[in-house]
């Protein structure tokens, strides 16, 4: 976001040129202070005199006019105990004159001096090295100065706070600014609204988007409104957060408090909803924007057009590109990336090698990003050859491949089972001067791990985790003051902070954070998983009891997958147990967790559970209402499937969250504990409710139905299939025809249903069982099939003869739709 570096970009040493000059009475006082650092020392005494013929303008005039710029920076250091002669021109002069030839050192030199001669040094004049230090990038040096303040007897000012606060925040090393900002509070030195800003836009673009909404919460709570600035970095920081409608919240929020939304605040606000696909509220967001006079531009373009490539609306895309040059906004290498990436997606990757031809002759040069998008496009279509090709056209083009170009390529190396490919190309990429990212690191870790390559998988781990500096965690994990979690992690950089070892922390945390690539949660849980696939869950509980000590929390996927492993291996109770420990580590357990449990309870016929458990995640989820719910476990509880099911489904389509998995798994429970009836009262419910009933459900109806001798409603069942264009697999199509063939009453509706899998496309003589056809007439495939088959689905079902009967076992009147 560039919202923030026009609040800390300097003045530049060409504005003070440009000013005016000064006065001829000025003129005489900047000649006469310029003789006496000459002339006079020490000069401070020499100066106070002529404090009041002094202005913030004629500072730099006086600095510029020294010869000797060790005088020009005692000058400035006396100036700075007067807050009236403070400015940012002189401010931002000093900073320049430090970054010439050892200017750093000449400005310590008249520091030692000054702390000899017993001169008072303002916390000011720090303020403008640790700023100086920023610039040249040299961060450690920054906060040695901060640490050393203490040797001159000076105590930070709030600017100092802010100053150093900013160059930490600018290397994200979040813990340690919270350990400035707690050591600020302890010092009785009082945040600013600009301290804030700094924290909270800090910690958003570091990710930490909850400490930064607890930062703004304490600043309303010390009584500091937001400005606009301050609105706009929250807004920014929740939607890249992905929490757009708590960002939309604060929005609406901060026009009432009177503070008018900039270009940046809209822009945010749209690109929060497109990210999320949410692309039509993002629209009806555009328009109510147009009442405020918002003119789209460029990045609201750009952000509108992704958002419909990510809810795969590409042609509406394509106009909206199109739409542009009509308005005369002209795209950027970032939008050709948005629309190459949206097409290769698409699987349209030769329209996205055109984009980039198109670039070229617009005079736009196609970066890593563009050539990463269209690698990526053949990957996903499997065309691996010529990823690989367009990965060494980069460096034919000048560019070269980054950490992301070869992870795409493992990655589809990999996804194609091609691992032994993918590890020679992570092998390369050192070579190369390439090192992997942590995404790479999971990348081959998944791939291997699936391919069945455990102990290789562990290797690459472990080779991680040791990373290039293997001291540090053995360092921090020994003596009396242990490092073994981020808790104690915190403590230990907030004590280094109170006794002025601020660089010290810094350079331990920086030291972590340069520790090759070390593995972080998605990395143990692809271990983990490989563990569990395995059938080792002692190996994969040892990974999950190491995450504590590494500073790490298990989330929802952790849990998940050692409940999987625990149910694979029969420990029915010990997965549930892991599930109420969730809880109590304070994770909420995801829909993938209650739906994984469920499926493993259908298994060992326990359906009434898996009911149970799904009532209690839609317990959890906020907008349900109460009395509904309770109405549905009632009707649960009385055994009346048919109203309960009924009722979630109203709940689901009401509050727009529908989702097919609970409904599946429990009809195939029932199919499974011979309840074929009641699994065949969701089929008919759901078919009524217009929702698409899964292959694997119809399977196990036909299954059910035909074991049960019930042929008429598995035909109904096989028909629904045919009607929706599923394929079933051969064993139960040969297993539904023999039923039917070996029946005196319905021998005549195998003819039918022969008939009517050809005309959809099944190739009958490989999909035929020898023991199916052995049971047809001869020849079965034309006279026969052709005797039997009606005109409409409808004759066919009127012809079946006395159905009405069979629905009997159903127990309520569910007569099936067509």
């Amino acid at each position: 976001m560039k919202l923030f570096s026009l609040l800390l970009r300097p003045i530049s040493a060409r504005h003070i040129c440009s000013s005016s000059s000064p006065s001829t009475s000025q003129s005489a006082i900047v000649n006469e202070i310029v003789n006496i650092l000459d002339t006079v020392s020490p000069i401070e005494s020499a100066l106070e005199p002529l404090v009041p013929f002094l202005s913030p303008k004629l500072i730099p005039f006086i600095i510029q006019e020294t010869p000797n710029p060790q005088l020009g920076f005692r000058f400035f250091i006396w100036a700075t105990n007067h807050k009236r002669l403070l400015s940012k021109v002189s401010y931002n002069l000093v900073i320049n004159m430090l970054l010439e030839s050892n200017g750093f050192d000449l400005y310590w030199r008249t520091l030692e001096e000054l702390k000899e001669a017993g001169v008072s040094v303002t916390s000011y004049a720090f303020a403008v090295l640790f700023s100086g230090y920023a610039k040249a990038g040299a961060c450690e040096k920054a906060l040695e100065s901060f640490g050393k303040m203490k040797e001159f007897d000076c105590q930070p000012h709030v600017f100092v706070y802010n100053t150093v606060l900013h160059v930490v925040l600018r290397k994200q090393v979040f813990l340690l600014a919270l350990a400035v900002y707690n050591q600020m509070l302890k010092s009785n030195c009082m945040p600013t609204r600009y301290t804030f800003c700094i924290l909270i836009h800090g910690l958003c673009k570091s990710g930490q988007t909850q400490y930064a909404l607890k930062m703004f919460d304490e600043m309303m709570k010390r009584g500091i409104s937001p400005n606009r600035i301050t609105y706009t970095i929250v807004i920014s920081g929740l939607c890249q957060a992905n929490r757009a409608d708590d960002a939309h919240r604060l929005f609406i929020k901060m026009k009432k408090s009177g503070c008018s939304p900039d270009f940046v605040a809209y822009n945010a606000l749209l690109n929060g909803f497109c990210k999320l696909g949410r692309v039509d509220e993002a629209f009806a967001l555009l328009r109510s924007f147009e009442k405020d006079d918002f003119k789209l531009g460029l990045r609201g373009y750009s952000s509108l057009i992704d958002g419909l490539f990510r809810t795969k609306r590409y042609n509406d895309a394509y106009a909206w590109f199109r739409k542009m040059s009509e308005v005369n906004v002209e795209p950027d290498v970032v939008l050709y990336t948005v629309m190459i990436r949206g097409l290769s997606e698409a699987g349209k990757v030769k329209d996205a090698v055109k984009l980039m031809d198109e670039m070229n002759e617009r005079g736009l040069v196609p970066d890593t990003y563009c050539y990463n998008a269209v690698i990526k496009g053949f990957c996903d279509a499997g065309l691996l050859n010529q990823a690989r090709s367009l990965q060494l056209e980069i460096l034919k083009r000048d560019s070269f491949p980054n950490t992301c170009t070869y992870t795409i390529l493992i990655c589809g190396m990999c996804r194609n089972g091609l691992v032994r490919e993918a590890q020679q190309i992570f092998n390369e990429m050192e070579k190369v001067g390439c090192f992997p990212s942590i995404v790479t690191f999971n990348a081959l870790i998944d791939g291997l791990c699936k391919a069945g390559e455990l102990e290789k998988a562990n290797l690459l781990f472990y080779k991680m985790e040791i990373g290039r500096n293997p001291s540090v965690f053995l360092r921090l994990s020994q003596g009396a003051n242990r490092v073994f979690d981020s808790a104690s992690l915190k403590t230990m950089v907030e004590q280094y902070c109170e006794s002025g070892l601020v660089l010290k922390a810094y350079k331990i945390l920086m030291q972590l954070s340069d520790n090759g690539n070390v593995p972080d949660i998605i990395t143990h849980n692809i271990l983990i998983n490989g563990f569990c696939r395995a059938g080792n869950i002692h190996g994969a509980f040892k990974l999950f009891k190491e995450l504590e000590v590494k500073g790490l929390s298990a989330d929802s996927v952790t849990y998940g997958t050692l409940i999987n492993g625990l149910q694979r291996v029969g420990r029915e109770e010990d997965a549930f147990i892991v599930f109420d420990q969730m809880a109590k580590n304070g994770c909420t357990p995801s829909m993938s967790v209650y739906k994984c449990l469920m499926t493993w309870s259908c298994r060992r016929s326990k359906v009434t559970l898996a009911f149970t458990l799904w009532l209690k995640y839609l317990r959890g989820i906020s907008g349900r209402e109460d009395k509904a719910m309770e109405a549905i476990e009632e009707h649960f509880e009385k055994g009346e499937l048919e109203k309960a099911v009924r009722g979630l489904l109203e709940m689901d389509f009401n509050s727009n969250e529908f989702n097919l998995a609970p409904y599946t798994i429990w009809l195939i429970g029932l199919c499974q504990i011979g309840q074929v009836g009641e699994a065949l009262k969701i089929f008919y419910i759901l078919k009524e409710y217009e929702v698409i009933v899964t292959p694997p459900s119809c399977v196990k109806l036909i299954h059910g139905l035909c074991k049960r001798g019930k042929l008429d409603l598995a035909i109904d069942v096989f028909l629904y299939t045919l009607k929706n264009g599923f394929k079933l697999m051969p064993r139960v199509c040969n297993y539904l025809l023999k039923s039917l063939l070996l029946s005196e009453y319905e021998k005549h509706h195998a003819y039918y249903l022969l008939s009517r899998m050809e005309s959809l496309g099944y190739d009958l003589d490989s999909y035929l069982y020898g023991t199916t056809k052995s049971l047809l007439s001869d020849p079965w495939n034309t006279r026969e099939m052709e005797s039997v088959s009606p005109t409409h689905l409808d004759e066919f079902l009127i012809c079946t003869k006395n159905r009405k009967h069979v629905y009997e076992i159903l127990g309520a009147a569910v007569v099936p739709s067509g």
